[in-house]
């Protein structure tokens, strides 16, 4: 299960979604909008996205987990438009049977979500200035 929104992702039910009975591990990595990027302040980030190539990235992720994990089910889900600081931007969960594989999946899928799906974002200042920020940067 992957989407793109524009409303507040629930990890709650995003972590729910996941859980399977034959899987003892789940993994929920949450990325935030945090208020210093190392030295300039935040105030909020506005992201976008080319959806029919971000869902068909997703996708392609989704297969590669399930494919090299034990995978009882994997949810990812990114925010777009105004998100202001604190908010939850993205969000990945995974089920397996055991903690490793969940810790190695989630973090794949984190990763190479942050890598390769065309989701951008522009960090806007106090002083009213703007920078967008190149994928596959540190986040």
């Amino acid at each position: 299960m992957f989407a793109l929104t524009h409303d507040p992702i629930d990890h709650h039910a995003l972590t729910e979604s996941v859980r399977r009975d034959g899987c003892g591990a789940v993994v929920l990595f949450l990325g935030t909008v945090r208020d210093l990027t190392g030295e300039q302040v935040t105030v909020f980030l506005d992201y976008e996205a080319y959806p029919p190539m971000a869902e068909k990235k997703l996708s392609e992720i989704e297969a590669e987990v399930r494919r090299r994990w034990p995978v009882g089910e994997v949810a990812m889900v990114h925010r777009l438009g105004r998100l202001e600081v604190g908010e939850v931007s993205v969000a990945v969960a995974v089920s397996t049977p055991h903690r490793a594989d969940a810790f190695e999946a989630c973090r794949y899928a984190i990763d190479t979500l942050k890598e390769l799906v065309p989701i951008w974002k522009k960090e806007n200042a106090p002083d009213g200035s703007s920078s967008w920020i190149e994928g596959g940067t540190p986040s």
